[in-house]
């Protein structure tokens, strides 16, 4: 099977569903809008976080949120193959040993990944197969803040989305960015709380 071969052996009979009819680089529908944050032509925009911006003084770690290999998304997180995966009952987050050492930390510590936006806990695991300043965290562990009452209270069990910025990849695409964030990594050394995101809810 050959891509678009049709249009390839005689694209004036074969056209494709542009409004040229050719493969655009270009497009005047996209440029008309005047988006002062997407191009008729592909071009670079700088993020809004990255490590070669200012955020990245304060926040030094760039967190990969990918999805996990144990369970689907969010589901399952109470699932055998899930729980095995965690630390301490926290989800796992990989960091290169490079950082790890900066930080004086070790396999299996319980650390605080945070930034402006929020900040949640998390169990190390020391990765050489990751790049220095990359972090990685799997979406999906069951928000469970520490105190339900207070918007602003740190999730404890190790969910990402404590840390991201909900906002879309731009004004006319409007893609989820919540994968990639910046962020900071402290020991965590007060007592360490509970997780309750798979107890059953109590009844009044």
């Amino acid at each position: 099977m050959t891509w678009l071969a049709d249009f390839r052996a005689d694209p004036a009979a074969h056209p494709l569903g542009t409004p040229s009819g050719r493969i655009e680089i270009f497009s005047d529908t996209v440029d008309a809008f005047a988006l002062p944050d997407c191009a008729g032509h592909p071009t670079w925009y700088e993020p809004s976080e990255w490590l070669g911006g200012p955020r990245a003084a304060r926040y030094p770690l760039h967190l990969i949120a990918n999805q996990p290999r144990t369970r689907l998304h969010s589901q399952l997180d109470h699932g055998g193959a899930s729980m095995a995966s965690k630390i301490r009952g926290r989800e796992p987050i990989r960091i290169h040993p490079d950082d790890a050492a900066a930080r004086e930390l070790t396999d299996g510590d319980i650390v605080r990944v945070f930034n402006d936006r929020g900040a949640c806990l998390a169990g190390v695991v020391i990765d050489d197969g990751l790049r220095p300043k990359v972090v990685q965290l799997s979406t999906g562990a069951w928000f469970d803040p520490a105190d339900p009452r207070d918007p602003d209270s740190m999730c404890v069990h190790g969910n990402p989305n404590a840390l991201s910025n909900d906002s879309g990849t731009s004004s006319l695409a409007h893609g989820s960015t919540g994968q990639h964030v910046l962020v900071q990594i402290e020991r965590f050394t007060g007592e360490l709380p509970p997780v309750r995101a798979h107890e059953p809810p109590r009844l009044a």
